[in-house]
């Protein structure tokens, strides 16, 4: 027989095991998610990357990184919730303002990928984030400076347009992006100088800056004839320099080109002046994996 005081102990030993056993069932589990992501750049001071999973429809943070200047990201593995990753669909990496950010993903999203069962590929290609892989555009530039009456420095503007068919035409064939980005056109000539940002290739950029008193002509562009930038003098010869499109975040805090740069053209050192010339695709986006 078993003394009451000694049935008391076993009872009150039987409920503490009992109450661990619940504390640890309603311990909400967690499952890492992990990224490896190559072609990143260092966003500054001002911004971070955020991913986010799509469950049922609706997103949910993973967290946020930086990334150095090596491309190395300061954070891979995430701890979430180990049903929510597990119902994931989708992976979506945003770029956000480090200070004062909305909870909600921006509109800045530059990689993504559906998850096929432990694991995804990301690319600028997916629906949710670019949407194209940039495999068929072109692009033409032209060097004139149609905002002065000099004839003298035709080599100091560049123009993106196409004058083949005898008229000015659209030199650019880029797909429409999705909110949250534009182009933006860049000369090089020891250092980048922007032409100016756009969203439409048969229209007029939103810079003119350093252009001279005439209109320029209805396409992204610019001459380089006054207020030129500390480190150069205007008007600039483009002779030996290069011609870039690039694809910006917007709103963007940097006045260097971002690492998305699909049309790259080389300026000859005897570039001729009035005569259109080729640029090349240039497909080096950033790509990676996500896993669970």
């Amino acid at each position: 027989m078993i003394k009451p005081f000694k049935l008391f102990a076993l009872f009150a030993l039987s409920i503490g095991f009992t109450n661990c056993s619940n504390d640890d069932d309603n311990t909400p589990k967690t499952s890492d998610l992990t990224l490896n992501i190559e072609g990143l750049e260092n966003l500054g001071d001002d911004y971070v990357y955020e991913g986010w999973i799509m469950v049922d429809g609706t997103p949910q943070t993973t967290g946020r990184f930086t990334v150095n200047d090596s491309g190395e990201l300061s954070d891979n593995d995430f701890a979430l919730n180990a049903n929510d990753l597990a119902e994931a669909t989708a992976f979506i990496l945003t770029i956000e303002p480090a200070v004062g950010d909305d909870p909600a993903p921006s509109k800045t999203h530059i990689l993504a990928g559906d998850f096929n069962g432990a694991q995804g590929d990301l690319t600028i290609a997916h629906g949710a984030a670019l949407g194209d892989d940039f495999s068929g555009i072109s692009g033409n530039y032209f060097l004139a400076t149609p905002t002065n009456s000099d004839d003298t420095d035709e080599k100091s503007g560049l123009w993106f347009l196409d004058t083949s068919s005898g008229s000015p035409a659209a030199g650019l064939d880029l797909p429409v992006l999705p909110e949250g980005w534009k182009y933006e056109g860049w000369a090089v000539k020891g250092q980048p100088i922007t032409t100016g940002t756009f969203l439409k290739v048969n229209e007029m950029d939103d810079f003119k800056g350093f252009s001279g008193p005439m209109a320029g002509p209805p396409f992204p562009g610019e001459d380089f004839l006054v207020n030129a930038p500390a480190g150069l003098t205007f008007p600039l010869d483009l002779s030996g320099g290069i011609a870039v499109i690039s694809i910006e975040p917007d709103p963007d805090n940097s006045p260097a080109p971002f690492l998305l740069k699909p049309l790259v053209g080389n300026i000859s050192s005897n570039a001729m002046q009035h005569v259109t010339y080729n640029m090349s695709p240039n497909l080096s986006f950033p790509s990676g994996t996500v896993s669970r």
